[in-house]
């Protein structure tokens, strides 16, 4: 089973319009529980795990994330906020393929609502074994050392624990309450790491495990992603089907990567399913809400191999 912690849900909407310009009528709209939590927890039911995902949610918008979770077959336990949920944007032009994002700030979450939060997750995941995953960045109003806490409580309640975030939080988790698994994007990597962002991918996804001392994971949009533990370190790569919808693809990745790692499959069989899911859901509007038979199709065109220097 797969459970997720969502601090900063939206609600994503996204429209294909002929234009970026002008008044448009949408030719498509999607309407999804977002957030990179939501989104990876969503990809993971969509594969056929069991997924419950622990979310902040207020007002109006809360309850529409919340409806729209559940219908996609992620259960809901819902700690209620004072602030209404944001709402996220992103408008696809079909005459180009441009794409535009309005992503709105997360939204605030008060120290007593982080509290509550703790404490839920606390008790679910003593009941929730498996993978549990933290996904997307902190709401301003709280501490950098709340994705550390985070890590530590459900440690304590012996789950496994991933990881994708950047800035100080992911740096406080990585030096202080280190998950099992960190995945983050290239750029994501470079930073909490003081390197340069063209730095090789090999060199960032070693650098990374010898920092974490856990399996590091590092995507590189269309050009793949490497992984190690320290005893492994693999590639991996899709070619030949780059879509017009990227938004949501890291969050397939994890929540795929993580429904592989939690029946058991070994990395390599684990980055293949992720690569597939990432690619898969760059084919239609929507985060995380690709077609399982796709993904189930382009599994064998993945190339995994051996990372270079590992």
């Amino acid at each position: 089973m797969i459970s997720a912690v969502a601090l900063s849900p939206s609600l994503d909407v996204t429209y294909r319009v002929a234009s970026l310009h002008g008044i448009q009528r949408p030719e498509a709209t999607r309407r999804v529980a977002g957030g990179k939590s939501l989104n990876a927890a969503r990809a993971a039911a969509r594969l056929g795990a069991d997924v419950l995902a622990v979310a902040v949610l207020g007002g109006g918008t809360g309850d529409v994330v919340r409806r729209a979770a559940e219908e996609d077959g992620v259960r809901v336990d819902a700690v209620a906020g004072r602030h209404l949920t944001r709402t996220c944007v992103s408008v696809s032009a079909a005459s180009t393929g441009d794409l535009t994002e309005v992503y709105e700030q997360a939204t605030r979450v008060e120290p007593d609502e982080l509290e509550s939060l703790l404490a839920r997750v606390a008790a679910r995941a003593r009941a929730r074994p498996g993978w549990w995953l933290v996904s997307g960045a902190l709401p301003t109003s709280l501490p950098d050392d709340t994705l550390s806490r985070l890590v530590r409580v459900l440690h304590d309640a012996g789950v496994r624990v991933a990881v994708d975030s950047h800035g100080p939080a992911l740096a406080s988790a990585v030096d202080t309450d280190p998950p099992d698994l960190v995945k983050v994007n290239r750029a994501e990597a470079a930073e909490v790491l003081g390197l340069p962002v063209d730095t090789p991918l090999g060199e960032l996804v070693r650098s990374l495990r010898a920092r974490a001392g856990v399996l590091a994971v590092v995507t590189d949009g269309t050009a793949g992603v490497a992984a190690s533990d320290g005893d492994v370190g693999l590639v991996a790569r899709l070619d030949g089907h780059v879509g017009d919808y990227p938004v949501g693809s890291g969050d397939s990745f994890l929540g795929a990567l993580l429904v592989a790692l939690d029946r058991g499959d070994g990395l390599a069989d684990a980055l293949a399913l992720a690569t597939a899911a990432a690619t898969a859901n760059a084919q239609v509007p929507g985060a995380a809400v690709f077609s399982p038979e796709l993904v189930g199709r382009l599994v064998p065109e993945v190339r995994v191999g051996v990372l270079a220097g590992a």
